[in-house]
């Protein structure tokens, strides 16, 4: 049976309330709608949090991994751990979500291992549903600001939208959030911006066909060879401070 509203914004307040008497931070959820980050864009995000949770238990993570969350780019890329033998990564993706997902998720997604780094793709699926680039850079500083609050200093990186054939009438949008976000990230500590978008363009400055399988939205091995390439010069650097 479904609650009153008003009793489940009075059972809210209580647990946001007894969170500050015993000295800390209020529930996630309600830390989010207090930002008014907008809901998760989809409840099947919850299955992903279980089979993160499965997988730790299976084989528990490597101590201060480098995490990689966001959507479908980094789920699918299989060989992320062989590309960066170096590094302790750790693969948290979860294909076809939205920065603010990983705002509501990033205890299961990141803040639990206690990384390194962070290295987050989103804003992809993000832009091809509505949502503008003012949006979606004030989704990231969000994410920012909840791994700041529970793990201060903790470097991000936020890898570039990427140009991909089947949204190509997006490139504006794209490029315009990749702007924001490369001019927040260049004037706040511990935050880098990552530039995949550029190398991925032809001649003609349109996304190139050879780094894409048969959807024309996924990366093959040469899209992927082209973010280790990128995403390895970045890792070799000190991160920002």
């Amino acid at each position: 049976m479904r609650r009153p509203l008003s009793l489940l914004a009075l059972l809210l307040a209580v647990a946001i309330g007894a969170a500050a008497c015993a000295g800390g931070p209020p529930p996630v959820a309600a830390t989010a709608a207090a930002a008014g980050l907008d809901p998760v864009s989809s409840p099947d995000w919850v299955q992903d949090m279980a089979r993160f949770a499965a997988e730790d238990a299976a084989r528990p993570p490597p101590p201060r991994p480098v995490v990689f969350t966001g959507s479908s780019s980094v789920r699918l890329w299989e060989t992320l751990a062989q590309d960066f033998p170096q590094y302790p990564v750790l693969n948290r993706g979860f294909g076809g979500s939205h920065l603010r997902d990983a705002v509501h998720y990033a205890d299961e997604v990141a803040i639990r291992y206690r990384p390194s780094r962070i290295l987050i793709y989103a804003g992809d699926n993000d832009t091809m549903d509505g949502r503008g680039p003012a949006q979606v850079l004030a989704d990231f500083q969000r994410f920012v600001e909840r791994i700041q609050r529970d793990l201060p200093g903790t470097p991000v990186a936020y890898i570039s939208i990427k140009p991909s054939p089947s949204r190509a009438q997006l490139m504006p949008v794209q490029r315009e959030a990749n702007a924001l976000i490369a001019a927040w990230a260049a004037r706040t500590p511990q935050v880098d911006y990552i530039d995949v978008f550029t190398p991925m363009l032809d001649a003609d400055g349109q996304p190139r066909e050879d780094l894409f399988v048969a959807d024309r939205l996924h990366m093959n091995a040469a899209g992927y060879a082209i973010w280790r390439r990128v995403i390895g010069d970045y890792l070799r650097q000190p991160p920002a401070q």
